[in-house]
């Protein structure tokens, strides 16, 4: 398993966070939810330099507890969605 998955997934167990918990979006008044999980196997995907920026950005949302952590990954994936709806378009 990639170090850097099972890091993530090692911080967010220890504050908690269940990975299939869902975050709900609404965007241009259509419901869309991401789980934890999806969220971080997407970002997963991306280069190792990305990994390692996502783990850091991660560990800084730490320090601000269960909140920051929540705040962190509702903002990824709204990122993951307007990329994916963008290319829709």
């Amino acid at each position: 398993m990639d170090p850097v998955y099972q890091k993530i997934i090692t911080l967010l167990t220890m504050q908690g966070i269940d990975l299939e918990s869902v975050i709900e979006y609404e965007v241009n008044e259509k419901p869309y939810a991401l789980t934890y999980r999806f969220i971080i196997e997407s970002y997963m995907k991306a280069s190792d330099d990305a990994k390692l920026v996502f783990l850091s950005a991660l560990e800084k949302s730490q320090k601000a507890g269960e909140i920051g952590m929540e705040k962190f990954f509702e903002g990824m994936g709204k990122l993951l969605l307007m990329g994916s709806l963008s290319t829709k378009l």
